[in-house]
């Protein structure tokens, strides 16, 4: 561990924060748990320039925790759409409703209670307390995380139960007294924008005179990357059935991968489209194998052959969860990234 003290940590970090951080991003410069909420839920897995246009486009349908409750989970999702990680947006309506419900549709004050709440976890609650209500609690976010891991030399994949548990010893060993917010506020900052993963700018870093992997010449070793395996691969052939302009998408089911968003349907390879067809209610007049796309989540690698089908309507009622929607409506649509790629590729050729 670094042999500096928490009190002197904390105070080079709130003076470098207050010259040097950032203090205009959209959701700074307020306490309001919902605004505070919904960036520290978006920011998860994802880059502050992508989040900012989201966050406001939320916003202006969403303006508030009572408007996002009341709003089909549908609607939720389309405005998330291109976002990626779509759990976050399920479990963003479930806790809205959860606050409406049982809080009277406002946020608890305490970290131990909004933990509880839908898709918080520890490091989510305690920024939410700790900025909306002056809590005085760590957090442990990536940028955290690589910022305490290489100033005190935590071996280890931060990801794992005992590296973790390490981690949060060592943040909550270094908590200010006092302006806390602006502590915090100070470690995602200089994580984001100083002690970034590749080429960290330790001439600019406040604390760099006591880091351990500075001092080590181990920056780009710490923390430790997470074992890596091999990353399976699947196969799916992706079913573009149009008719008259329109494609037909399905609803996903509410958990899994693209949960809750329309995609298209899918079969094992060519030779079992008719089949397919024939189940939502289609008689394939034409069909021409599109160019392959790959998409890779997290645990695995998924291979997508497209197949464009023309298709006459034989039975509307055949499928429930069938949808037939024009490229006007396609635009507005919750659709997987990949998917709104693809048919807005296909929208542009005479066929469709």
């Amino acid at each position: 561990m670094s042999a500096a003290g928490p009190v002197s940590f904390a105070r080079r970090l709130i003076h470098w924060q207050k010259r040097h951080g950032r203090h205009d991003l959209p959701w700074q410069n307020t306490s309001a748990p919902y605004r505070v909420w919904l960036s520290e839920i978006m920011l998860q897995q994802t880059q502050v320039s992508t989040v900012i246009p989201y966050y406001l486009r939320f916003l202006e349908r969403f303006p508030d925790l009572q408007a996002l409750a009341a709003a089909p989970v549908d609607e939720v999702m389309a405005h998330w759409s291109g976002l990626g990680y779509y759990a976050r947006a399920r479990n963003l309506h479930a806790c809205a409703n959860v606050v409406v419900a049982e809080h009277g549709g406002e946020f608890p004050r305490d970290p131990e209670t909004i933990v509880t709440l839908p898709g918080i976890g520890r490091s989510t609650a305690n920024a939410i307390a700790v900025f909306c209500f002056g809590a005085r609690a760590p957090i442990l976010d990536g940028n955290v995380k690589r910022l305490l891991a290489r100033h005190a030399g935590i071996e280890g994949w931060p990801g794992s139960p005992a590296v973790e548990s390490q981690s949060w010893r060592y943040a909550e060993s270094l908590l200010p007294k006092t302006e806390v917010a602006a502590y915090i506020q100070a470690q995602m900052d200089l994580g984001a924008t100083v002690c970034t993963r590749s080429r960290p700018k330790c001439e600019l870093c406040p604390v760099a005179d006591d880091c351990v992997a500075r001092r080590d010449g181990r920056t780009a070793e710490l923390p430790s990357p997470k074992p890596r395996k091999a990353l399976p691969e699947r196969e799916t052939t992706m079913l573009v059935l149009v008719e008259y302009g329109r494609v037909l998408l399905l609803s996903r089911p509410p958990t899994g991968i693209w949960g809750g968003l329309l995609s298209l349907p899918e079969v094992a390879d060519a030779n079992t489209a008719e089949a397919e067809a024939a189940r939502l209610g289609c008689e394939i007049l034409e069909k021409q194998a599109l160019t392959p796309l790959t998409h890779s989540f997290t645990h695995f690698r998924l291979n997508i052959t497209p197949l464009l089908c023309e298709v006459r309507q034989t039975n509307t009622a055949a499928e429930p969860t069938a949808r037939w929607l024009t490229a006007a409506e396609l635009s507005q649509a919750p659709l997987p990234a990949p998917i709104r790629k693809l048919l807005a590729a296909l929208l542009d050729q005479p066929a469709i």
